[in-house]
């Protein structure tokens, strides 16, 4: 078991839960913070999955109940950049092949988030690629917004998602126009600057069974290419993210 308590989330190597999920490692979202209180990595423990209709879930009633796995697994939880912070600027590869670097984007304010093509669960990556085709639509029907912003989704899974594979998946959330890359690209990049990306984003991801277990992490970056404001998790509004969008590039 591991944590990541930038954004509330214990990563769980559970077993199965009839009904619901098949026996894998994954982040599951912890909605009281004090929960985490006197848990560690490694640690085992009992907890109850709480489930909505929606597919949403949490868990609660968490209770450690061996520690002798303390110290058996190296802390791998990543550095978070603080506001103000440079960005890494490693190349990445779009949805047409074409290599892009994080400082072309510098003058525009950019919205970057983490995510999977293959990813089977509704509440992480398919939803939040939902929530950035809202923000796209928001900001298309606001021409000096949309002049001066950038929208940038990055694959956690870069030996499956080439360039094909993103284009198809985002014109899924792009309706099928192509002319949304002009604004918001699909990208992967190395196993090793993506892993220079996550550490600055405060992102924990690992590969089993053929999925990709990770927290969530949406970032936006003003245009002098500092860190301004991040959000953890799936439950941020897309209207708080389009007004601080707003904001940053006006202010900058």
């Amino acid at each position: 078991m591991g944590r990541n308590s930038t954004s509330g989330e214990l990563i769980v190597d559970h077993e199965e839960i009839p009904g619901f999920m098949m026996a894998m490692t994954m982040p599951y979202p912890i909605r009281n913070p004090n929960a985490l209180n006197g848990v560690e990595i490694g640690d085992k423990i009992t907890a109850d999955v709480v489930v909505q209709d929606d597919r949403t879930y949490w868990l609660e009633n968490i209770v450690v109940i061996d520690k002798s796995g303390r110290g058996s697994i190296p802390s791998t939880t990543p550095h978070e950049l603080s506001m103000g912070e440079q960005v890494p600027d490693v190349p990445l590869v779009n949805q047409d092949g074409k290599t892009l670097h994080l400082s072309q984007f510098k003058g525009k304010t950019l919205l970057l988030t983490f995510i999977y093509t293959r990813c089977p669960f509704p509440n992480f990556c398919p939803l939040i690629s939902s929530k950035f085709s809202t923000i796209h639509k928001e900001l298309a029907g606001d021409p000096s917004a949309r002049e001066r912003s950038h929208l940038l989704s990055i694959s956690l899974d870069p030996s499956y998602d080439v360039p094909p594979v993103l284009r198809k998946y985002g014109l899924a959330y792009l309706g099928d126009d192509a002319s949304g890359f002009e604004q918001w690209d699909f990208v992967s990049t190395s196993v090793e600057d993506l892993q220079k990306l996550a550490t600055a984003f405060g992102l924990q991801y690992f590969e089993q069974n053929h999925q990709i277990s990770h927290s969530l992490s949406t970032i936006l970056i003003a245009p002098d290419g500092k860190v301004a404001k991040s959000w953890a998790g799936n439950d941020w509004k897309t209207t708080e993210v389009v007004s601080a969008l707003r904001q940053v590039a006006v202010t900058n």
